[in-house]
């Protein structure tokens, strides 16, 4: 058994720091958006990408970023990473031009897809000798993502606000470069002889940025044209061909057989729902406040930190009680509900609207339904996972809620634009086009709060087919 590590809770500082800055770069953008978009000529419908080309790199290379933590050496994919994101913040924080600043974006994505599984591979490392100490790490850690979360919407306002939009991008360089300084508390293990499957990552994360393209472009080439018709079929042939490659390569990213997981399944259907209906209401709030209302930066960012703490202190203090005592099943349905409900508020607002009446209470009540359902579907999709393929079930709900985002905003987006959102200065059509969105994201909650409590299995009956599923495993790596 390897000795303590002495420098654990100081490596775990790091990690967490690591963490909360990976979260905080999908929020610190959104109050800058506006800004971005003036300076750089993005148009409505355009601006998405700012957001998208981080989620679509993050989300399609996270399971290629833990193959990789696992063959080279976690700390040294975990620096990796850090350097990669320096470069996408540098490139991002020049930009000039609106490709330029995606392409900035999709770079610290990648950045994102080293670090966040190879940090999770050291933190298993530095605690797995002490199962109370690994989870109150794993506690600690896991506050770091909705802290990064709450600091991202009030910095990007300073920022953009009292500096400029840049600066959402700059503040990762000083960071980054103490991060690789402070490298030197984490664990050094050398990794494992094996194989990558690169063009299983590239197909997936192809398709995936492909068919977003496709519903991006589908309002103004038309759905049924024949570009979005072939940019769809290519897509679809991508992921296909990825499943093929999974289920053919000697070593797949994500051998098909974690499949047979109990409730993997149904947890990552959440997930990917959740996310298609979490990410367009925080990208669309961010939007109705400073195109309708008028807010200025700063001012947009205060009034999301109401939604962002009852997130922090629901995720961190109230919600791993309730999984305790009801189980993941009601926590996810119902907090999917409880979403829909928020969004279906949201719906309401007017183009002469007030933050107090129109915004506040309906972006809590999502906020709670978020609460509730993100970490029981975190952990629904991981427990029933063998110890060895533990990580990998970790990876794989993470990266469907990365794509359900993607795909999800893309959708809603499109939505929003036919009803109105491209209309800039027509604060009547915006407005409209704000609540199609917000209405169709309700849709999105309801439908997978609904299939979560028709289809989930309770943890009773999961445990029941754990057994079977153990020794389907078996057979897989037996056949491998």
């Amino acid at each position: 058994m390897s000795a303590v590590n002495p420098r654990r809770w100081w490596a775990l500082v790091v990690l967490a720091a690591a963490q909360f800055m990976v979260i905080m770069d999908t929020s610190i953008i959104g109050v800058a958006l506006p800004e971005m978009q003036k300076d750089l000529g993005f148009s409505q419908g355009e601006l998405q990408w700012v957001f998208n080309a981080y989620v679509i790199a993050f989300g399609g290379l996270l399971l290629l970023g833990g193959r990789l933590s696992d063959l080279l050496g976690a700390r040294k994919v975990f620096s990796t990473g850090w350097v990669v994101l320096i470069a996408g913040s540098v490139v991002a924080a020049a930009a000039q031009t609106a490709w330029v600043e995606v392409v900035g974006r999709a770079v610290q994505g990648v950045g994102g897809a080293l670090i966040a599984p190879s940090a999770m591979t050291l933190l298993m490392m530095l605690f797995a000798h002490d199962p109370k100490e690994l989870g109150k790490a794993m506690a600690l850690y896991g506050a770091a993502a909705p802290a990064g979360g709450t600091a991202g919407v009030f910095l990007g306002g300073v920022f953009t606000e009292w500096l400029s939009w840049p600066w959402v991008f700059i503040v990762y360089i000083p960071i980054g470069v103490a991060t690789l300084a402070a490298t030197k508390l984490l664990p050094a293990v050398g990794g494992r002889r094996g194989s990558v499957d690169v063009l299983g990552a590239v197909a997936v994360t192809a398709g995936l940025a492909l068919a977003v393209f496709a519903i991006v472009r589908a309002p103004e080439t038309g759905w049924t044209s024949t570009g979005t018709v072939l940019q769809l079929v290519g897509a679809a042939v991508l992921l296909a061909l990825f499943l093929v490659m999974q289920k053919s390569v000697r070593e797949p990213l994500m051998p098909l057989g974690i499949w047979r997981v109990p409730r993997l399944g149904s947890a990552n259907l959440a997930m990917a729902l959740l996310g298609a209906a979490w990410i367009p209401m925080w990208y669309f709030l961010n939007l109705y406040l400073q195109q309708v209302l008028g807010y200025g930066a700063f001012a947009s960012g205060a009034a999301l930190l109401p939604m962002t703490g009852l997130l922090m202190i629901f995720m961190t203090a109230v919600t791993a009680r309730l999984l305790a005592r009801f189980g993941a099943k009601p926590l996810i349905g119902g907090g999917l509900l409880i979403l829909a409900a928020g969004l279906l508020w949201l719906s309401a607002v007017e183009p002469t609207g007030t933050f107090a009446v129109d915004v506040l209470p309906a972006s809590l009540v999502a906020a709670l339904g978020m609460s509730l359902a993100y970490i029981p579907a975190m952990m629904a999709a991981m427990s029933g996972a063998p110890q060895e393929q533990a990580g990998l079930a970790s990876g794989i709900v993470n990266t469907t809620y990365q794509v359900g985002s993607a795909l999800g905003l893309a959708a809603l987006t499109a939505v929003a634009t036919s009803q109105g959102a491209g209309q800039l200065g027509d604060l009547p059509a915006l407005t409209d086009g704000f609540g199609a969105a917000f209405v169709w994201a309700a849709v999105i909650a309801a439908v997978g709060g609904i299939v979560t409590l028709l289809t989930m299995r309770s943890e009773a009956a999961a445990m029941a087919k754990q057994p079977d599923t153990t020794a389907a495993a078996q057979g897989d790596r037996a056949a491998a």
